[in-house]
């Protein structure tokens, strides 16, 4: 059975730590007849998380029953249990996160009105309401999150990300930090940019380091999210060399033009399939 003539769903399942859980859900998908493609789990601080990627013929499977019983499984375990169907027919659902720099997102915005993005961007979260009017320009909802608690304001983002049936999440320069709690229910499904090439530069002040350190070349890195900060999977990379006049600002202002472009290429290798992740590193698929 070909990937073309199977049904991919993956199913994330968050909640605290017990006995059986990874045998409990994957008995099930046997019991549907579905094959298990891939499988990641973690535990931190008691949090028990798992993604678990399995295929179906189409023929074969009812969703409706499917969805029945695996809500009962996870009342069952006391856990969360979400569902993601893959359908190659449908656009996919575009989500972009941004705090107060707006360049990112300028940026997937044109291209999407020009095509190079093919997909829905059908939601804006902003931890700063600065980003709202461009939202308005382009006729795309923005939904503006007070961040007094991380856990509620990731509560509400994940409302929204359902309402949405959001399929990928984009930051462009989003400066929240996600918990596992949120970002083990988008596996591979968040892409974010950080102004460094990491490994090196961790953080939230990557240019002055790299300015302060006397780095003699500069860039941005687009990878997915994990729970550990900045160290996800690298999906593409850029850089620049560093004038001898060049200033902290005008390192940032040359790269900040190198973010949006480093992160619109990542989004369109996504969208386009070009990439997968084996073993936490990101490697081109042969799409022929």
């Amino acid at each position: 059975m070909g990937r073309n003539d199977r049904l991919i769903i993956e199913v994330t399942v968050v909640g605290k730590d017990r006995k059986g859980v990874v045998a409990d859900v994957t008995n099930f998908i046997f019991k549907n007849d579905g094959n298990v493609e891939q499988i990641n789990q973690n535990v931190i601080n008691g949090l028990f998380g798992m993604q678990l990627e399995a295929s179906f013929h189409h023929h074969d499977f009812n969703q409706k029953l499917f969805d029945t019983e695996l809500k009962m499984l996870a009342k069952k375990l006391d856990m969360e249990v979400k569902i993601h169907y893959q359908d190659p027919k449908r656009l996919k659902n575009i989500a972009i996160f941004v705090s107060k720099e707006s360049h990112c997102l300028i940026k997937l915005l044109n291209a999407k009105r020009s095509g190079e993005i093919v997909a829905n961007i059908v939601v804006i979260v902003g931890s700063e309401n600065t980003t709202n009017s461009i939202a308005q320009k382009y006729d795309i909802p923005f939904h503006h999150i007070v961040h007094s608690t991380q856990s509620d304001a990731e509560n509400e983002i994940l409302e929204i990300l359902d309402r949405y049936n959001v399929d990928l999440i984009v930051l462009g320069r989003y400066m929240r930090i996600l918990t596992p709690n949120f970002v083990w229910r988008y596996p591979d499904r968040i892409i974010n940019i950080h102004p460094s090439l990491l490994p090196a530069f961790p953080g939230a002040y990557a240019y002055v380091q790299a300015y302060e350190r006397g780095a003699k070349i500069v860039g941005c890195t687009a990878h997915f999210v994990t729970e550990d900060l900045d160290q996800g999977p690298i999906i593409c990379q850029e850089s620049f060399r560093v004038r001898q006049e060049d200033t902290v600002e005008s390192i940032k202002r040359r790269g900040q033009k190198l973010e949006a472009v480093t992160l619109l290429k990542a989004v369109t290798l996504y969208l386009k399939n070009s990439i997968e992740v084996n073993w936490g590193r990101v490697v081109l698929k042969n799409t022929e």
